[in-house]
């Protein structure tokens, strides 16, 4: 076990990596980094406008503007370093920086479902009890909802983290994955890891199935109110809206559970890459613009702001 050990501190993983050294591979790679210039660009423009006009001042676009901050963290905790890894043809990756990413993932991934749930609830609200939303969603509310998102996402990290860390690997160190994840992780280790497993399927149902469930719920009940509605262009704004946050929510959590609550004999490298990309590079990408561009107040402020750089640029 002492050489297990000492192996263990001694020495750096290896990132497989998605691709493989090849043109393919190098038009693929040319395809992610330019949704990652998308994701960061929209999601920034998301905080920027959210910031600077007042008409979205409002506890929804307050929550957006936490969702957006985490797809940006998210996003560029995993991207750049693909990219480099591929371009430079090093796949070394230091024991803390894998330990580092590791954290961000779980926390910022962790935060986002419990925001993704604050962000349904506060439809639910504003469509089935608008007379009571001022009450129910003031901004010490949402600003509460934000900040326990991101508390209980760290807090769950940070022992997870610390547990993945823990366990000896004494084998291969060699992580057939584009970024350090907790399942692949197990796999490379040389002992009994069942407990663990346990432990990461109990947070699976805290932070993946409660808060599914729970916006599952909350669109049943606007869809109800919906219906109720006698203007029919407003029953079909309001069905394409919960239409797509579900496919967007579908994309994010269906993926996530099925990587996490599995038992770790079960989990295969193309398998999990596969499905990390939905939760990690593609649904940071769609966020911003299921849940605000399509928006008609978002699309003003949009305007508006472009309309007052233009006019100080020719001034």
């Amino acid at each position: 076990m002492m050489g297990c050990e000492n192996h263990t501190s001694s020495s750096d993983f290896i990132l497989l990596g998605l691709f493989s050294s090849s043109q393919t591979s190098l038009i693929f790679l040319s395809v992610i980094f330019i949704i990652f210039i998308i994701t960061i660009t929209e999601n920034t423009m998301m905080i920027i406008l959210i910031h600077r006009e007042s008409r979205l001042h409002t506890p929804m676009y307050f929550l957006l503007s936490h969702l957006s901050f985490m797809d940006i963290l998210h996003t560029s905790n995993i991207v750049p370093k693909m990219i480099t890894d591929f371009l430079s043809g090093s796949k070394t990756i230091s024991f803390v920086a894998c330990g580092f990413q590791i954290f961000l993932s779980i926390a910022l991934l962790g935060g986002e479902c419990l925001l993704l749930a604050a962000m349904s609830y506060d439809r639910y609200v504003a469509i089935c009890h608008p007379l009571r939303y001022p009450i129910l969603m003031n901004d010490y509310v949402s600003v509460l909802m934000a900040g326990g998102a991101w508390f209980i996402g760290i807090i769950n990290s940070i022992v997870h983290t610390a547990y993945t860390l823990h366990f000896p690997f004494c084998g291969s160190r060699a992580i057939d994955h584009f970024f350090c994840e907790v399942p692949t992780m197990l796999v490379l280790s040389c002992v009994d890891t069942t407990h663990y497993e346990q432990g990461v399927y109990v947070s699976g149902i805290i932070f993946l199935l409660v808060p599914f469930f729970l916006i599952f719920a909350s669109y049943v009940q606007i869809l109800l109110t919906v219906l109720l509605m006698k203007s029919k262009e407003a029953r079909k704004k309001s069905f394409s809206t919960c239409f797509f946050h579900m496919i967007v929510v579908i994309m994010y959590y269906g993926p996530f559970i099925f990587t996490y609550m599995r038992p770790k004999k079960y989990h295969t490298p193309g398998q999990d890459k596969s499905l990390a990309i939905f939760y990690t590079i593609l649904t940071p990408t769609f966020n911003p613009i299921i849940y605000s561009i399509r928006n008609k107040d978002v699309l003003e402020a949009m305007q508006n702001m472009l309309r007052s750089n233009f006019l100080h640029k020719m001034l």
